[in-house]
């Protein structure tokens, strides 16, 4: 079942987001004009998808399950004793089962210390919500602007190392640990898509029309460094998305309807504010909200409004995998197969069109496909033996 959820997952996340990436010349057609407010489309993709997650949790909802309890929202929390919490959401260990654990209260002479168990607590789990929220929000303008300075195959080889911040911030914000293979797979992975896009032919458009070239070692510094506090943001993102499944159990449609709907509203409230120009957060001209920008151009091109849907649909479709993703297999997995999508694009138009790769794009090929092989090796030689364990555990009940 997990490897059949993971190829769903997989072919849903390809799908959707080669559709997403695929370009068009005018956003209406007729006019060369372009549809200056990020934040606004990022307004009407965060609505659909909180409305999407919204749809399939009520779909699957179990009969007679409170509204609350679909959206994933706990109870308040009763005070435990001694950190008698067992980290499940059942909770239906005895007191002498938690007498054991905890050694006797009488032995030390101490009375029980009652304290509150934050792990269902409901106000810290959408504290955790608005948190990614606000690193989404503030991801994407990092990214637009590293692409101002830098060429785009160099913003490519820099998201190419995504794992990487991904892995660390894991471990520096939430002392997370991993295997030892996963490691090597990263490695492995990010070495492979380096070599792959580097040997590329690839050349940005804008060093076409430039007569000037390459960008200054000024403008490739200030971009680089865009890119790295981009990154770092997403590393956050992810690794606190981790850590919410984790701590809290909940399922991977509630965390995208929060979190999409926290990003709604802050776009929102952003969006109405005639907002001074700010570099990178505000780039656009101050003194009119951006919103207004938006349905002004809307208005004045009723047939952008089709492009602008599809964008907005297909994201929301997108996320339903991402987050599936996110919930069964970690941020690791969903990185390595957003970061492979590219990849796999270039090889099947090398299969459908007869493009022609240089060797070493061959070569980096071979080691993200070897890293891949790493991963499934290990998950197939694990499942195999959980497999053996619980086929001794039923032959031992058996017996008995």
């Amino acid at each position: 079942m997990s490897y059949g959820r993971l190829a769903l997952c997989v072919v849903g996340v390809y799908s959707m987001f080669l559709v997403l990436s695929v370009p068009f010349q005018h956003i209406d057609g007729t006019s060369s004009e372009k549809f200056n407010s990020p934040l606004f489309l990022g307004t009407c993709q965060s609505t659909l998808s909180s409305l999407a997650a919204l749809g399939y949790m009520y779909l699957r909802k179990k009969p007679g399950q409170p509204f609350r309890q679909m959206l994933g929202l706990f109870d308040s929390p009763k005070p435990v004793t001694n950190g008698t919490a067992n980290g499940h959401s059942n909770g239906h260990a005895n007191s002498s089962e938690k007498t054991k654990a905890n050694g006797s209260a009488k032995a030390n002479g101490h009375a029980p210390e009652h304290k509150q168990d934050t792990r269902f607590d409901t106000k810290s789990l959408l504290l955790r919500y608005f948190q990614c929220a606000v690193f989404i929000t503030s991801a994407a303008p990092f990214g637009f602007a590293a692409l101002s300075y830098i060429t785009y195959p160099a913003m490519v080889l820099g998201k190419s190392c995504k794992l990487v911040p991904v892995m660390i911030m894991n471990v520096l914000l939430y002392r997370r640990k991993f295997a030892r293979h996963k490691y090597i797979v990263v490695a492995m992975v990010t070495l492979g898509i380096t070599m792959f896009m580097g040997f590329g032919k690839e050349k940005p458009s804008k060093a076409k029309a430039s007569a000037k070239g390459e960008p200054s070692a000024y403008a490739q510094l200030v971009g680089l460094t865009y890119l790295l506090i981009n990154l770092a943001i997403d590393g956050a993102t992810n690794s606190t998305q981790d850590e919410i499944f984790a701590r809290y159990k909940v399922s991977g449609q509630q965390m995208m309807f929060w979190i999409n709907l926290f990003c709604t509203a802050l776009t929102s409230a952003i969006s109405v504010v005639p907002l001074p120009h700010i570099p990178v957060i505000h780039p656009s001209e101050g003194g009119t909200a951006e919103l207004q920008v938006a349905l002004e151009f809307l208005r004045t091109h009723p047939s952008a409004v089709v492009p602008l849907a599809q964008f907005a649909f297909t994201g929301a479709l997108g996320q339903l995998f991402i987050f599936e993703t996110l919930q069964h297999f970690g941020s690791l997995t969903l990185v390595t197969i957003t970061l492979t999508r590219k990849l796999f694009t270039m090889l099947l138009s090398v299969i459908v069109y007869n493009h022609k790769l240089a060797p070493g794009q061959w070569g980096g090929a071979a080691v993200v496909f070897a890293g891949i092989s790493v991963e499934a090796w290990v998950k197939r030689k694990d499942v195999h033996a959980k497999r053996v364990i619980q086929e001794k555990e039923k032959a031992r009940i058996k017996t008995l």
